[in-house]
C-alpha cells in the first residue's frame, strides 16, 4: 500500500469518527424531543457528509485488500456504527414526523368541527328541509 492510500483511508476514518460523533448528539437530542440543535443540518457537517461520500465511493476493492488488517478493520467498525446511527436517527426523525403531522391534523379537524354549524334537534326521521320563503296570505 502506499502511503497516499493510507493517508485516504485514515482521512476517511477521521471523517467517518467525525460523523458519527454528529449523529450520536442528534439521536441524544431527538430522543429527548429536541429538534432545535440537531447537528447534521449544521452547514459544516453537511459538506463532510458529502465529503465523505465521495471518499467512501472512491474506495476500491483493491486500495482495502492492501491496507493494514487493524485500517481496515477500524473502517469496517467504523462503517457499521456510522450505518446503525443512520438507522436510528432516520427512525427517531420518522416518529417525531409523525407524530407532528398527527397533531396538526387533530388540531385542524378540531378547528374545523368547531367551525361547523350545529343544527338544532328536528326531530326522528325527519330530513332537514330546504330553506324557502314563507308566504303570507298567499292566495293561488
Amino acid at each position: 500500500m502506499t502511503a497516499a492510500e493510507e493517508q485516504r483511508i485514515e482521512r476517511l476514518l477521521s471523517m467517518a469518527q467525525r460523523l458519527i460523533e454528529a449523529l450520536e448528539c442528534d439521536v441524544t437530542q431527538l430522543k429527548s424531543g429536541k429538534t432545535g440543535s440537531l447537528r447534521t443540518i449544521d452547514p459544516e457537517i453537511v459538506r463532510l457528509s458529502a465529503l465523505y461520500g465521495r471518499e467512501a465511493a472512491a474506495l476500491t476493492a483493491q486500495a482495502a485488500k492492501s491496507t493494514r488488517p487493524d485500517l481496515v478493520n477500524k473502517l469496517t467498525e467504523a462503517t457499521a456504527r456510522f450505518r446503525a446511527l443512520l438507522e436510528m436517527q432516520l427512525r427517531l426523525l420518522t416518529r417525531m414526523r409523525s407524530a407532528s403531522e398527527g397533531m396538526i391534523h387533530a388540531v385542524a379537524e378540531e378547528i374545523e368541527r368547531r367551525r361547523a354549524p350545529t343544527t338544532p334537534y328536528r326531530g326522528l326521521g325527519r330530513a332537514p328541509s330546504a330553506a324557502r320563503p314563507m308566504l303570507i296570505n298567499s292566495v293561488a
